[in-house]
């Protein structure tokens, strides 16, 4: 029974980590997004709008919420590696700054996977989906992301010894700064900041649904991944925000399961069974050989 309740509460205690954390940040995020609206409107470029921000807030608030759940249900996955970890790292400045470069690194391949991977690319479209970039951009995701398979990117940072409501705050840090990323009002920042960390020039890359820009720029934090691995792409004419294929609504619900509809589709449509499966695993833009029918 005692030991049920140590479980218990360290769950409880590694939810809250995050959350705690997010909501102390959530008046720095809502300062920022108002101070980015007035400059907008002074420059007369205003990107924000009553409806979007409303938009994104509900899918901000749903996606926490079912966040919240995905994290009481597999810390346990995280406690049980993290009793046969491989390595004793104590709690200390530098192993939490280890923990968040791991992190990050684990964030970018999540994130390449993510858009490499149908499957998961079903959740992550919902944040690409924005034909605006700003501050409230970085509200918009998808209660599908426990589904897609999210939080099992960050089970090895467990098994190598780090305690897992750390690796929870490590996921919020990296969370926090990438809202800071999803804006067109700074241009360029000093070139060592630029060369070595994500920044809003790289990121508006990344959202650019440009022919050169589209699937680069995966970074988090630090934009060197994408340089080591060959991902990279600078900023070097305007970006034009969102997906290839368009969805013009404001329904929250047709943003987080449009994907998974025509995902499923697919895989109803007569052919092959290996060929039907593929869907799921296969790049977003995979077709069926000698299909014509399938728009790219």
């Amino acid at each position: 029974m005692v030991q049920v309740l140590t479980d218990t509460w360290q769950m409880i205690e590694a939810f809250g980590v995050e959350k705690v954390f997010l909501l102390l940040m959530a008046p720095v995020f809502m300062v920022c997004m108002g101070i980015e609206a007035w400059y907008l409107q002074r420059r007369r470029a205003q990107t924000y709008s009553v409806e979007q921000v409303g938009t994104n807030t509900v899918l901000a608030a749903s996606h926490a919420a079912a966040d919240g759940l995905a994290w009481a249900l597999v810390i346990g996955l995280f406690y049980a590696l993290y009793e046969v970890r491989l390595f004793e790292i104590p709690a200390t400045w530098w192993s939490l700054l280890l923990l968040v470069v791991l992190q990050d690194f684990f964030y970018y391949g999540f994130h390449r996977a993510s858009h490499r991977i149908r499957w998961m690319w079903a959740s992550h479209v919902t944040h690409h989906s924005s034909e605006t970039l700003n501050l409230a951009t970085a509200l918009r995701q998808s209660i599908t992301y426990p589904v897609s398979g999210m939080w099992v990117f960050w089970l090895p940072l467990a098994w190598i010894g780090f305690k897992p409501e750390l690796v929870i705050l490590a996921v919020a840090i990296s969370l926090a700064y990438q809202f800071f990323v999803h804006t067109e009002s700074v241009t360029k920042l000093p070139a060592w900041f630029e060369a070595v960390f994500n920044t809003p020039s790289h990121h508006r890359v990344h959202h650019a649904r440009n022919a050169q820009y589209i699937d680069r720029n995966y970074a988090g934090v630090l934009i060197l991944w994408d340089k080591w691995f060959g991902t990279f792409t600078p900023e070097t004419e305007t970006c034009v925000y969102g997906i290839v294929r368009p969805i013009h609504t404001r329904n929250p619900l047709t943003m987080m399961f449009h994907e998974w509809r025509d995902m499923f589709a697919d895989v109803r449509r007569p052919g092959p069974l290996w060929q039907r499966l593929k869907h799921l695993w296969a790049p977003p833009e995979w077709r069926r050989p000698d299909d014509a029918t399938q728009p790219q």
